[in-house]
């Protein structure tokens, strides 16, 4: 009983102290809540098992090509066969494909993102049905019939989990052709890899799949390959035999495999490979955090250590009057207890709302954030630490004995307990102060970068011109009537009030990635190449007339396409700048024979036949955010087969208010085609930055608590110093010091502080990005002006916190002061 008398005296001891109790309480919510949050999504992302059967025996081949620049370029047929044939240390391979169907037959046509896979494929994965069956070896030939099995998340986000879904026979179309597929199941919830998925149907569903192109072109690159560890055999003995299987592919081909290309393989284990993007930023945003930890633990030691001093004057009262030291232990301890722990309990209220925000930025790195919520064990574990630091507070702090409480006098007991206690409350500032920096330093990186996106214009136009998803849809109709349709399309929408100009392209900037990446190598008639250089890479872009209108690109030499530039007549390009300065430096590029030479085109359907090269455009950089030169080759639509699926429209107005008037126009002329994803190119630059603009909240959020309690550590050793010295400076003021001189003084006592701290701060900025780099390679050292910046806003902290501290001290009566004594 006598613990919870010593527990409503504290509460009421701290009730008068409300400013320290809220600031402990606050600084311990952010520190164990920040903590508890980050924990959850690296324990939930990184940490977390796979559903995958048998994970660490789950492979992911990946092969490469360096000198094209290309970190995967995926695996043709001809190369699977041959990779695993007669192999040892793996028992099976399972391929996949990413690709986009337009889905007809449940509820709305859609267009989804789809992946064909080999009979193998679920197998290998160690996945199991939820509803229905999987995709089997049965499903496998170019006469299996058509099947398909759903995502969990597209069952149940999108089809509300109907079961009356498996058995339905749906359409699937791409732009080589439409085919039906039962749904015959529902896979299990598990991790989206290497693409997020709708759907998972067998080769037959893709015509293009089952072309002699497909099966028979090395170079037709587009599936990915997972593998299952042989029982026994480790993951370092599969690499050794796969690479020298590889190596063995390469050396026979050497017409394909040039050795400038760099060509390898290289074999992780799944998870490892899911997790790769994740890593980095995870654990640098858990140091963050642990850094934010580190700074509050030392802010809440250094506020409960400085009362305690200042109330040994009062302990000393309570020794001489007959208490015992256990009895003030007890008094110190509930009070720590409550400070500590009313903390820990603030944290659970901080700790949920932030593993929201983190698992969206954790979104752009994994796809392992769903249903991502808080981990209670790190908030336990938290909330004990909190109540061990309460008790080691209590017990630290050196206690009046009562012989020594008899000589004892209020000041002199608080000039002791400043000398003895104020080395030690500085360096907990100069700790707080030294973290702050790093992470204050890795914000303003972050900002820069951002700064640095947001403020570089793009090379077209992007307010006013909005993007359209129209999924080709071949069903029924002859190639030469997909093209009219397409066309009708763009002539109706072009001709609608408000619209300046619509056309037609192959991918939307920034949005589509794997429209992007896609580029080939070509050469050019008369053009000066090196000796034994290679032909130049471009990229790929077939557009319809009237396409650099839409997007507000002038034309620098020549013509634009002309709706006679199509199948059938004199086949026509149009270059970018750089492909222009490259091969005629100081001349015209008009009226050159462009061919391309790439070995994939055969296999796709692109001729190698000469192109008269008619116009030049200026450099149209549609994959980064910072525009850089951009070899790019444009190429009419109706020329080869249609390449159509991406409508721009350039409006006079509000782009956004002709949404619903250009869908309407689009399903008069048929109801099945999907018109999605409307967006202003804007909002989807926009939508690209979102990364980096969480990167800066997160750190610079990271970085202002940090600086915040920073802020509150320095103003409380001052005010603890100014409190102890207040003897000191009545008696300089009484020999005629000025107030301002006092003022100083305490000011340069909070810069030496800061400065220490800036200059620990900057040894570790410089230190351990090294150290760190050696593991991790996507870690450098900040810029100059990240140090410099930084650096200034902590000093100016320091200022500012040691203001209230300083004026107080040059307000001290020198007459009160020297009466104490």
């Amino acid at each position: 009983m006598s613990f919870l008398h010593d527990l409503k005296i504290a509460l009421r001891s701290l009730a008068r102290a409300r400013t320290l109790w809220i600031t402990v309480a606050l600084t311990l919510a952010l520190g164990i809540g920040a903590n508890a949050a980050i924990f959850s999504v690296v324990r939930s992302v990184l940490l977390r098992p796979l559903a995958n059967r048998d994970e660490d025996r789950l492979l992911y081949l990946r092969q490469s090509a360096p000198g094209l620049g290309n970190e995967n370029t995926t695996f043709s047929v001809p190369e699977i066969q041959d990779l695993g044939r007669d192999l040892k240390t793996v028992t099976e391979l399972g391929t996949v494909s990413a690709i986009d169907f337009s889905l007809v037959g449940l509820g709305t046509p859609r267009e989804i993102h789809a992946a064909v896979v080999d009979g193998s494929y679920f197998e290998v994965m160690g996945l199991r049905a939820v509803a229905g069956r999987l995709l089997t070896t049965a499903d496998d030939g170019p006469n299996a019939a058509g099947a398909a099995v759903l995502t969990y998340r597209f069952w149940t986000n999108t089809l509300h989990s109907d079961p009356g879904v498996i058995g339905k026979t749906v359409r699937l179309e791409s732009s080589m052709g439409a085919r039906p597929a039962v749904i015959v199941g529902v896979l299990e919830q598990s991790v989206p890899y290497p693409v997020e998925t709708d759907l998972i149907a067998n080769l037959v569903t893709s015509p293009h799949h089952l072309s002699a192109t497909m099966v028979t072109g090395r170079e037709h690159r587009m599936t990915e390959v997972f593998a299952r560890l042989a029982p026994g055999a480790t993951l370092e003995a599969a690499r050794a035999e796969l690479s020298t299987t590889h190596a063995a592919i390469v050396a026979a081909h050497p017409e394909v495999y040039k050795a400038a290309d760099r060509y390898k393989i290289n074999v992780t284990r799944i998870h490892d490979q899911i997790n790769s993007r994740a890593n980095t930023v995870l654990w640098v945003l858990f140091a963050a955090a642990g850094l934010l930890f580190v700074i509050a633990c030392s802010n809440v030691a250094n506020l409960v250590l400085a009362r305690t001093v200042r109330r040994e004057s009062e302990l000393a009262v309570r020794s001489a009057l007959g208490a015992s030291t256990a009895a003030l232990r007890r008094s110190l301890l509930a009070e720590s207890l409550i400070l500590c722990g009313s903390g820990a309990l603030a944290s659970l209220l901080i700790a949920a709302p932030m593993v929201s925000v983190l698992a969206r930025y954790a979104s752009r790195f994994s796809a392992r954030t769903d249903d991502l919520t808080l981990d209670f064990s790190l908030v336990w574990f938290g909330i004990a630490l909190a109540l061990i630091a309460a008790v080691c507070l209590a017990f630290v702090p050196r206690l009046p004995s009562g012989s020594a409480s008899q000589n004892f006098t209020l000041s002199n007991g608080v000039q002791r307990a400043v000398s003895g206690s104020s080395r030690r409350l500085r360096i907990f500032a100069v700790t707080q102060i030294a973290a702050s920096f790093l992470l204050l330093i890795g914000a303003c990186a972050l900002m820069r970068i951002l700064f640095v996106l947001e403020k570089t214009p793009p090379p077209f136009a992007t307010a006013n011109v909005l993007a359209f998803n129209l999924p080709v849809m071949t069903f029924g109709r002859t190639p030469q009537q997909v093209n009219d349709f397409y066309r009708e399309v763009q002539r109706r929408v072009g001709n609608l009030p408000g619209v300046q100009q619509a056309s037609q392209g192959f991918s939307t900037p920034w949005r589509d990635v794997r429209g992007l990446d896609i580029n080939f190598m070509f050469a050019v008639d008369g053009a000066k190449r090196a000796n034994g250089q290679d032909d130049l890479r471009a990229r790929f872009r077939p557009i319809s007339p009237g396409f650099f209108e839409t997007l507000g690109m002038p034309l620098l030499e020549g013509r634009n396409f002309k709706d006679s530039d199509r199948e059938g007549s004199e086949r026509v390009v149009i270059v970018s700048k750089s492909v222009a300065q490259a091969l005629f430096p100081g001349q015209s590029a008009l009226n050159r024979d462009l061919r391309w030479t790439d070995g994939v085109i055969k296999f796709i359907g692109i001729s190698g036949e000469p192109r008269r090269i008619i116009g030049v455009v200026p450099d149209l950089d549609d994959e980064n955010i910072i525009p850089a030169p951009a070899m790019a080759v444009y190429q009419p639509l109706d020329e080869e087969q249609g390449w159509n699926g991406r409508l721009f429209v350039r409006t006079e107005h509000d782009p956004y208010s002709l949404v619903p008037l250009i869908a309407r126009t689009i399903h008069q002329l048929d109801a099945d085609q999907p018109v999605e994803r409307a967006s202003t190119l804007a909002d989807i630059r926009a939508e690209v930055l979102t990364p980096d603009r969480l990167n800066a909240i997160v750190f610079g959020g990271f970085a202002g608590v940090a600086l915040l309690i920073s802020v509150v550590g320095v103003a409380g050793v001052l005010a603890f110093s100014v409190s102890g010295r207040t003897r000191e400076f009545g008696i300089r003021m009484a020999l005629g010091a000025p107030p301002r001189s006092i003022l100083t003084d305490v000011l340069r006592e909070g810069l030496i502080m800061a400065g220490i701290g800036v200059g620990a701060g900057v040894l570790l900025a410089l230190v351990l990005p090294v150290v760190i780099g050696s593991y991790i390679a996507e870690v450098k050292i900040p810029g100059v002006l990240a140090f410099v910046g930084s650096a200034l806003v902590i000093l100016a902290a320091a200022i500012i916190a040691s203001a209230v501290p300083a004026a107080r001290a040059a307000r001290v009566n020198a007459v009160e002061a020297l009466r104490a004594e």
